[in-house]
């Protein structure tokens, strides 16, 4: 036999208060304590190694005895994850404050916009840093140019720009003749590696 059980059938079983907070409430307390990291294990402890550390060291395994040991281990824990968050939520009033229409509006144009194309057309990007770096100019590739796999110059020299993993990509046989620029997006940008050759 399968079958599922839900979260809140997993704290109705193991008999747990089931809070039922207003709606929109606890996705904003869970975003204020990601920006604060109220619940991070430097403020509340390493939980996942914690609890089984209770299950194995008690017999009378209730929540009520976890509470009770969990707080004689980290007596200030809660209070402390509270303010940090607390804290950040009067940041988000605030913030909330200053959210009109005409902000909303310009924020989906950047996403859309412009944070879709800087994340998606990387190749000007890549030969203007490269350029600045070598001081000198840059280009984009003509369409004749790009039919030779060539994606701009930088100075006179000739690049092909490829994400990193087109080096380990099976592909079709492609002899790219010229100096290749690879690239790795990260969270912060771009991580460029330009071809010796």
């Amino acid at each position: 036999m399968n079958y599922n059980i839900k979260k809140e059938d997993i704290q109705k079983y193991n008999e747990g208060t089931v809070i039922n907070f207003p709606k929109y409430t606890s996705q904003l307390i869970n975003w204020a304590n990601q920006n604060a990291q109220g619940t991070r294990p430097r403020i509340v402890g390493q939980l996942s190694e914690l609890f089984p550390e209770f299950l194995n060291n008690e017999c009378d395994i209730s929540i009520d005895n976890w509470e009770s040991w969990y707080t004689n281990r980290y007596p200030d824990s809660i209070e402390l994850a509270t303010d940090k968050i607390y804290a950040q939520v009067e940041n988000l009033k605030e913030a909330i404050k200053l959210i009109d229409h005409e902000l909303v509006r310009q924020w989906v144009q950047d996403l859309v916009i412009t944070k879709t194309y800087n994340g998606l057309y990387v190749q000007r990007a890549i030969l203007a840093s490269l350029a600045e770096k070598l001081h000198t100019d840059y280009r984009l590739a003509s369409p004749n140019e790009e039919s030779k796999g060539i994606d701009g110059f930088v100075g006179h020299t000739p690049y092909s720009i490829k994400p990193i993993t087109y080096k380990t990509m099976d592909r079709l046989p492609e002899i790219i003749e010229i100096k290749m620029i690879y690239y790795t997006k990260t969270n912060n940008g771009l991580n460029i590696e330009v071809e010796e050759k």
